[in-house]
């Protein structure tokens, strides 16, 4: 027992922040935030990349950072020679990983980027679909959940039809290779908390190096055969400075990818998905605002409809615990014989995300 309490601790460490040693609230607080900050400095670069100079190379882009992520990885210690999972455990979840990278980054070259952005939101509701089927989990999920998703996935299509109005990025076969890497997306959420579940010793940092190892060259043949390999690097050498961007773009997003492991880690993909979908959110108002777009009254709408949807999702989590003790406190005669179950059904409603 107390090994299994070491191996939880382990995979429960944040860039030398102990988390298995703090509230729930905590753990949730501190993840989300390194999240938030990657992905939002994340978005920014790639919008400048990917719209202001036209360079949409996103599998030579995908291959170039996950070198940076092999450095950073190394500086942070860790070894394969401390793996606790085989490698063909990461063989299927790094092909469907980089594959989504790919058709993520790819995907620019057709869509603007809010419009990506609100495409990849929909993704909790297939994350909470597929985890129903992933060997391991087998989770259901009670309907307000799937209301809320669904709210939030008409909020986003809303959103969409409304850019499509008002951008001339944007085409069949850019949402064709956004919904590709939208399915990639739900099994890969499953699959790594499938993967954390079964093992719990296996730790963030094997988690990305395994996937980036076993899915760089995966990277090679799209790159060949497309002749994107030598469009980028010329297109690179007369740009030095993209480089630059690449590697800062690669620091934000790995903070962002061991957070968001570390929130699959401990809450599972469906509330992770939530968060991502915030983060998404958030990015889009900013994109706009920076980059100076015209906000429509659908694209409000939309953003309306998605708030709904997010609040849905949190607010039994809030009212919940508070009905249980009212209700509780209000009939001791039953509290008296229902005696320790009583006790214990309170407990667990005061930390409904466990």
């Amino acid at each position: 027992m107390e090994a299994a309490m070491k191996n939880e601790e382990q995979a429960r460490f944040l860039f030398g922040i102990s988390l298995s040693d703090k509230p729930k609230w905590q753990q949730f607080l501190i993840c989300s935030s390194g999240f938030f900050f990657g992905y939002l400095v994340n978005g920014i670069c790639e919008e400048y990349v990917y719209n202001r100079l036209q360079f949409s190379y996103g599998w030579y882009f995908t291959f170039v950072q996950g070198f940076v992520y092999l450095f950073l990885i190394y500086l942070q210690g860790f070894t394969p020679k401390k793996m606790v999972n085989p490698w063909k455990t990461y063989v299927k979840l790094s092909a469907v990983l980089m594959g989504s990278h790919g058709l993520t980054k790819g995907s620019l070259a057709f869509l603007n980027y809010p419009a990506q952005l609100m495409f990849k939101s929909t993704k909790v509701l297939p994350v909470m679909v597929m985890g129903a089927f992933i060997p391991g989990l087998r989770r259901k999920y009670p309907v307000h959940e799937y209301v809320s998703a669904i709210l939030l996935v008409l909020g986003l299509i809303l959103f969409t039809l409304a850019d499509a109005q008002t951008s001339p990025n944007f085409s069949v076969i850019g949402v064709m290779m956004v919904m590709g890497a939208l399915i990639m997306d739900a099994f890969i959420g499953n699959l790594q908390e499938a993967i954390f579940t079964i093992n719990p010793e296996t730790t963030q940092m094997e988690m990305l190096f395994c996937s980036t190892v076993v899915g760089l060259p995966l990277l090679v043949p799209p790159m060949v055969l497309t002749g994107e390999v030598f469009k980028a690097w010329n297109s690179c050498s007369e740009h030095l400075y993209v480089y630059g961007v690449l590697v800062f773009e690669a620091i934000a997003t790995f903070i962002g990818q061991v957070s968001v492991l570390s929130l699959i880690a401990i809450f599972g993909a469906a509330t992770t998905a939530m968060v991502t979908t915030a983060r998404k959110a958030v990015t889009l108002l900013l994109s706009y605002m920076i980059f100076t777009k015209p906000l429509t009254q659908q694209h409000r709408t939309g953003l309306l409809l998605i708030a709904m949807g997010i609040t849905l999702k949190l607010l039994p989590l809030d009212i919940k615990p508070v009905y249980k003790r009212v209700s509780s406190s209000s009939s001791s005669s039953a509290d008296h014989k229902t005696g320790n179950s009583s006790t214990a059904e309170i407990e667990e409603e005061k930390n409904p995300m466990v």
